[in-house]
Formats: C-alpha cells, structure tokens, sequence
C-alpha cells in the first residue's frame, strides 16, 4: 500500500476528474432527453434499431472491460509492480486499493461495478458522439 508523498495525488488529477465527471453530466443529460430529440442529433430516423443498438454495444464492452480491469487490480501480485498513476486512469476505484486494502466482497459487488459504471458511460458518449459526427449513409 502507498501512504503520504507516494501517492499519485497531483493537480493533473483534478482534469481527469472534471473530466469523467463531464461525461457523468452528458449522459445524464442525453438520458433525460427525448428519443426525437436524440434521433435529430445524430441524423437519424426516430425507430432506426441502430439509434440505441450502437451506442449501447460501446456501454457493454467499456463496462465488461473495465469491470475486469478492476479485477485483475485487485487480484494482481505486488511483484508486479504495477504503475499507480496509469492504474488509476484505467481503474480510479484503485486509488482505493493505495489507501487500504477493501475486502473481495466490496470489489465484486462496489468497487469494480462502480468502475464499469464510470467507463460504460464513457463507450456510450463515444457511441453517441460516433453516431452524431459520422456521415450518414443511404
């Protein structure tokens, strides 16, 4: 575990924060929405199957991803020594890990599904913006 100066606690981490936090907001937002509205943003027909299949598909594999990312955090050795600072950009529940060692019953059931959750909503901002900023094709 890191304690004091080892952790990789810097003002850069503040942007990183501000900006899953953004995503946070924008799905929020686009999940209050109506369906017309979002179909008109991204240039497509209201009952079109790819609107939500898409952005949906990106949900799933960034939250299986990540999901497993926190896992193999939990479960990795110390002899691999493995790079805080990109740790936390892959997995930001893993500063929790630095700070004190969480039972396995709150990384399966809290910590990693929190994780899926943040990085979910990260694939479903990408599938939305890809299916805005994409050419639209007849």
């Amino acid at each position: 575990m890191l304690k004091g100066v080892d952790l990789p606690v810097q003002s850069e981490w503040v942007i990183f924060a501000a900006a899953l936090a953004l995503v946070g907001v924008f799905n929020l937002a686009v999940a209050t929405l109506p369906r017309s509205w979002i179909a008109k943003a991204c240039k497509k027909d209201r009952d079109d199957e790819q609107l939500f299949s898409a952005p949906l598909k990106l949900l799933g594999a960034f939250a299986a991803i990540s999901y497993l990312v926190a896992l193999v955090a939990y479960f990795a050795p110390h002899s691999w020594n493995l790079d805080p600072q990109i740790m936390i950009v892959l997995c930001p529940l893993y500063f929790v890990k630095m700070t004190f060692d969480p039972s396995l019953v709150a990384v399966f059931f809290l910590l990693a599904p929190m994780n899926a959750a943040v990085y979910g909503s990260l694939g479903l901002t990408l599938g939305y913006a890809w299916l805005a900023f994409r050419k639209r094709t007849s």
